[in-house]
C-alpha cells in the first residue's frame, strides 16, 4: 500500500510540474462569470489524460456560456469566452503535443474571434505536427486568400491539389462561390420573376426572451408576405429553430403569414436550425424534395449575401442540379452604406461557408461543433 501511494504521489507531482501553465486559463481578461471561469484544480488530478479530459471539459463549458451575442447580420459567442476556450485548448495541447485537432479548434476558436493572424499561426503550427492534413491546407488556403496573402493561399491549394484534387477543385469553388454573390448588388426587390418550381425562403432571426419576434425578423416577414402575394405560386420556406417560450422562429413566422391571409399549404415550416448554417443544411432539403429551380431569399442588408453562398454551398449536395438563387435584402441599413461588405461581414461568410461544406470548427470531444 506504501509502495502504491507513493507511486500516486509521484505521479501527480510529475503531473503538476507539467501544467503550471493550467491556471493561465483562468487569468484571461474577461467579465467575472461563474459560467465559465474553473473550479478545477488540475494538480488534484494524476494522469495527463485525466488533466487534458478536464481541460477540453471547461473549454465546453466556456464555449457554452454565456449566450450569444446577435444583430441582424452577425451571431458568435461573447469574445472573452473564445480567448477562454482558446488558453484551454492550448493548455491542453502541451500535455499532448500530438493532438493537432486541439490547435485546429484553439484556431477556429480564434477565427469567431476575429484574429486571424493568430488563427493562422495556429493552424500553421498544427501544419508543422501533420503536414499532409487536408483541412489544414483548406483552413490556410481560405484565410490566407481572406487576408490578402494571395501568393501563401495558391501554396496551400497547391499542396491541397497534389494531395487530393476533389478537395483542391473545392475550396476553389467555395472561393470563387463567395467572389461572385459579394460582387452582385443588394436589391430590394427580387432580379427574377417567379412562377412553377420556385421559392421563397426567408431566415429566421433570434426571438426576444418572452417568445415574441424580434422588429428585424418582422421586417423581414413584411417582406416575404409582399412577395408571397405577388408570386401565388410560389414555395415559401421558414428557416428558424431556436427555441425561445417554447415557441420557435419558423412556427411563428408561419402563423403570421397565415393570419395574414397565406394558404398554409404553400408553407414549409423549418424549425430546426439554430444558426444560418443550419438554414441553409435543412432547407436545401425541402427545395430538392420540391424539385425548385430558383429560390429568392429574403433578410437583413447586412445578412443576406451570407445566406446566399450558404445555400449555393449547401445544394451542391443536395440539389437539385442546376438550382438558382437571388436575394431580396431588407434594408436594416441603407443599402448603399453596405455596397462594399465590410470585413466583417466576408469573415462571417467564409467561416461560415466551410463549416456548411462541412468542415468542422470545433473537433475535440467533448467540445465538437461544425
Amino acid at each position: 500500500m506504501r509502495s502504491f501511494n507513493k507511486t500516486l504521489v509521484a505521479a501527480a507531482l510529475s503531473v503538476s510540474m507539467l501544467i503550471p501553465f493550467a491556471a493561465s486559463a483562468q487569468s484571461v481578461d474577461a467579465p467575472s462569470s461563474p459560467a465559465v471561469q474553473s473550479q478545477v484544480n488540475y494538480a488534484d488530478y494524476v494522469t495527463k489524460r485525466q488533466v487534458v479530459d478536464m481541460l477540453l471539459h471547461d473549454a465546453l463549458k466556456a464555449f457554452k456560456s454565456p449566450a450569444r451575442i446577435s444583430h441582424a447580420g452577425f451571431t458568435a459567442k461573447m469574445p472573452s469566452n473564445m480567448e477562454m476556450v482558446t488558453n484551454f485548448l492550448l493548455d491542453a495541447y502541451k500535455l499532448e503535443p500530438y493532438r493537432t485537432d486541439l490547435l485546429i479548434s484553439a484556431a477556429n476558436a480564434q477565427v469567431y474571434n476575429k484574429n486571424i493572424d493568430r488563427a493562422i499561426s495556429l493552424f500553421q503550427q498544427a501544419q508543422s505536427v501533420a503536414p499532409d492534413d487536408l483541412d489544414l491546407h483548406a483552413y490556410l488556403a481560405v484565410w490566407q486568400h481572406f487576408n490578402g496573402n494571395e501568393q501563401a493561399s495558391q501554396k496551400q491549394l497547391a499542396a491541397l491539389e497534389k494531395l487530393n484534387t476533389g478537395k483542391a477543385n473545392d475550396i476553389k469553388k467555395i472561393l470563387a462561390t463567395v467572389d461572385n454573390v459579394v460582387s452582385q448588388p443588394l436589391k430590394a426587390d427580387p432580379a427574377v420573376k417567379l412562377g412553377d418550381h420556385s421559392a421563397i425562403v426567408t431566415l429566421g432571426y433570434a426571438l426576444n426572451p418572452d417568445g415574441s419576434m424580434h422588429e428585424i425578423l418582422l421586417k423581414r416577414l413584411e417582406t416575404t408576405l409582399e412577395m408571397a402575394n405577388e408570386y401565388p405560386q410560389s414555395l415559401i420556406v421558414l428557416t428558424g429553430g431556436v427555441p425561445k417560450n417554447n415557441k420557435t422562429e419558423g412556427k411563428l413566422m408561419a402563423d403570421w403569414l397565415v393570419n395574414k391571409g397565406i394558404s398554409r399549404d404553400r408553407i414549409i415550416e423549418e424549425n430546426y436550425a439554430t444558426s444560418t448554417v443550419g438554414n441553409a443544411l435543412y432547407s436545401s432539403y425541402a427545395l430538392a424534395r420540391h424539385h425548385i429551380q430558383h429560390a429568392t431569399i429574403i433578410s437583413s442588408a447586412s445578412h443576406v449575401r451570407r445566406g446566399q453562398t450558404l445555400f449555393e454551398i449547401a445544394s451542391w449536395q443536395t440539389g437539385p442540379t442546376g438550382i438558382t438563387f437571388d436575394t431580396v435584402a431588407y434594408p436594416d441599413k441603407p443599402l448603399a452604406d453596405l455596397k462594399v461588405p465590410s470585413k466583417g461581414e466576408l469573415l462571417g461568410i467564409y467561416r461560415d461557408a466551410l463549416r456548411t461544406y462541412g468542415m468542422w470548427s470545433y473537433r475535440s470531444y467533448p467540445l465538437e461543433s461544425r
